[in-house]
């Protein structure tokens, strides 16, 4: 019994885990992202306006896994922010608007503002 419920708590701490990232900027504008970890590099993309990018990962052992990612938009992508994108548990999905980045952490939560854009 002790095996059996070692390997489910073992399997919650490693799964289900990840970051998503949504462009949802007016005037078909691209968003440009790219994240890191202490053991991972995301490559960097760009995303076309109405598209997203979700990434899942598993927790490191001791479970205080981050994620630093950097968007930036506008002319030049002159336009960004740079956060710690995910920490601890669960799925973070951001979302890219004009007036800032939005976070929802839960599914019938409401998207909050987090960020503003640094110039």
């Amino acid at each position: 019994i002790f095996l059996f419920l070692f390997s489910l708590c073992i399997i919650v701490h490693v799964h289900g885990h990840g970051v998503k990232i949504s462009n949802e900027l007016k005037f078909q504008k691209d968003l440009n992202m790219s994240c890191f970890s202490a053991d991972d590099r995301i490559k960097e993309r760009t995303l076309k306006p109405g598209t997203h990018w979700e990434f899942n990962f598993g927790l490191n052992v001791v479970g205080n896994t981050r994620y630093m990612c950097t968007l930036k938009q506008g002319p030049g992508f002159k336009h960004h922010q740079s956060f710690r994108a995910f920490k601890r548990r669960g799925l973070w999905d951001w979302r890219a608007r004009e007036d800032g980045i939005y976070l929802t952490r839960k599914k019938s939560e409401q998207p909050h503002k987090e960020y503003d854009w640094l110039y």
